[in-house]
């Protein structure tokens, strides 16, 4: 075990990432910060880069990056202070989706949705220039670059915290416009809850959770819209001790939606107590006896 388990992942601690981390020239696709409580916040939106070398291949409206989770990083700053290990993504959605599944299956059959490499906009603008959607071999270069780091060190993490507690929660933090017509209708309720239908955490761990934005003002929704993406439905494992949320947060609460997507301290500051008290819930029942 590491004498500093909080130490940045900038010190490479496994032979995968000494070449990502000591290769000056290419952006490391993920940030991890390890934390003393059996508690991981995985934000794999929030990233903004997009290698110079395929800026060329977007269109105007895509390298606006509007349908990236701004700000998360800043708005959950308190989760280190917490215990909680944060790990977070460098690049920008638009290059590929952390939380789709790698065969680019459908997350939601039926219903309006983008994909691993997403070739539109939430609001169905294109991202690329004609004929430069990423191709198969891209595609796979992408998995290899940015989504398998991502979520190798993702199974890593999760690892260490169940082998030091004997249990973890994974707190997959995520946020979106309040507003979009194509992918829902009316406004989005402000903290909407996603569990898999029930089958990536305990109910129990979720009732304590919920609990805490209750009196809060802001209106919710467990597995509405958004139900999880593929991190929580694929690591969230209640038999074997580890619970996975998704909280899709509307902008509105701490952020302006609109470009240039300045970031509102007054308002998240509103917002961060509740958001402090759920994950210190979270943190705490999934140590309860019986998880």
């Amino acid at each position: 075990m590491p004498a500093n388990p909080t130490k940045d992942l900038a010190t490479p601690r496994w032979p995968s990432d000494i070449h990502r981390m000591t290769t000056p020239e290419v952006i490391p696709p993920y940030r991890l910060v390890r934390g003393t409580r059996p508690m991981l916040l995985s934000i794999p939106h929030v990233g903004t880069h997009i290698p110079e070398a395929l800026r060329g291949d977007y269109t105007d409206i895509a390298l606006e990056l509007a349908d990236t989770d701004w700000h998360l990083d800043r708005l959950y700053a308190f989760a280190q202070d917490l215990g909680a290990s944060v790990l977070q993504a460098t690049h920008s959605r638009n290059v590929i989706d952390l939380n789709r599944p790698p065969d680019n299956q459908s997350l939601y059959p039926g219903q309006v949705t983008t994909g691993l490499c997403p070739t539109e906009t939430f609001r169905g603008e294109p991202l690329y220039r004609p004929g430069r959607a990423p191709d198969a071999v891209e595609t796979a270069r992408r998995l290899d670059t940015c989504w398998r780091p991502y979520h190798e060190a993702l199974t890593i993490e999760l690892a260490r915290l169940k082998a030091l507690h004997g249990c973890a929660l994974l707190w997959d933090a995520h946020s979106i416009a309040s507003y979009l017509p194509r992918l829902f209708d009316g406004k989005l309720p402000d903290l909407n809850f996603g569990t898999a239908g029930g089958t990536s955490c305990a109910a129990s761990i979720l009732e304590r959770v919920t609990a805490r934005a209750q009196g809060s003002g802001c209106s919710s929704v467990i597995n509405g819209r958004f139900k999880g993406g593929h991190i929580t439905r694929h690591y969230g494992h209640p038999a074997q001790h580890v619970h996975a949320i998704q909280l899709e947060l509307c902008q509105s609460l701490y952020m302006n939606e609109a470009s240039p997507f300045e970031y509102r301290p007054e308002v998240a500051a509103r917002l961060q107590p509740t958001l402090k008290a759920m994950l210190e819930a979270a943190a705490d029942a999934v140590m309860a006896p019986g998880h």
